[in-house]
């Protein structure tokens, strides 16, 4: 997994102290986890970037007053009108302890179903797991590549050793549809079929022919 640094500044705690971070150009953060005392600190906007605006998750080493803590970015507020970041929270990971957390979901591969026509629909960009601090991924891999049209993929279909999937066994994450009022015939089918079929057409058009010179 990939590990993002962040050299960040003890602040006090407080509104007011949070207001003058901001116009500073950096994001109050708190840092939490079992045993530890929450630590407030604060970071520039734009170290936040490579943690935000990604669609990798990241461990993250945050390093303040020269002491460095494992981490995983945990919550992040935005601004409700320039959506800049305002405020983000850190849990402090621990190797024998299993942690929840939010990782997006990549879906690999054109489907077959829609190199048939079909459309590809995704429930899900982003699922939450349970797993140790070593099992963390950087993202959840599904592989689309032989999905037919009219077939779904659902959490309990996936093989993700070592995580736990948090959400329902139940729940889709993709399928993959037919289009409204298309006729899709599959990759495999056929071509002699498909040439009979004219074929028979043809047949079809010789005897209306013949008809037509036996009325005339």
């Amino acid at each position: 997994m990939e590990v993002i640094t962040l050299e960040a500044k003890a602040r006090e705690a407080g509104k007011t102290q949070a207001r003058i971070a901001r116009q500073a150009e950096e994001v109050p953060c708190v840092l939490y986890g079992r045993g530890e005392e929450p630590c407030t600190f604060q970071v520039p906007e734009l170290a936040m970037r490579d943690l935000i605006y990604t669609d990798k998750f990241h461990r993250v080493n945050v390093i303040i007053d020269g002491t460095t803590y494992d981490c995983v970015l945990k919550d992040v507020d935005f601004h409700p009108v320039t959506d800049r970041v305002i405020h983000a929270d850190f849990y402090v990971l621990h190797p024998n302890e299993k942690v929840n957390i939010n990782v997006p979901v990549h879906f690999n591969g054109t489907a077959r179903g829609v190199r048939n026509g079909g459309v590809q629909q995704e429930f899900v960009h982003r699922i939450a797991i349970r797993c140790l601090p070593k099992d963390l991924p950087n993202y959840l891999s599904i592989d689309v590549t032989d999905m037919k049209i009219g077939q779904s993929i659902l959490v309990r279909d996936l093989d993700s050793e070592g995580v736990e999937l948090m959400a329902p066994a139940d729940s889709t994450l993709v399928s993959i549809r037919r289009p409204r009022l298309v006729i899709v015939l599959d990759e495999d089918e056929d071509e002699e079929g498909a040439e009979g079929a004219e074929g028979v057409e043809g047949a079809e058009g010789a005897e209306g022919e013949e008809a037509t010179d036996a009325a005339e």
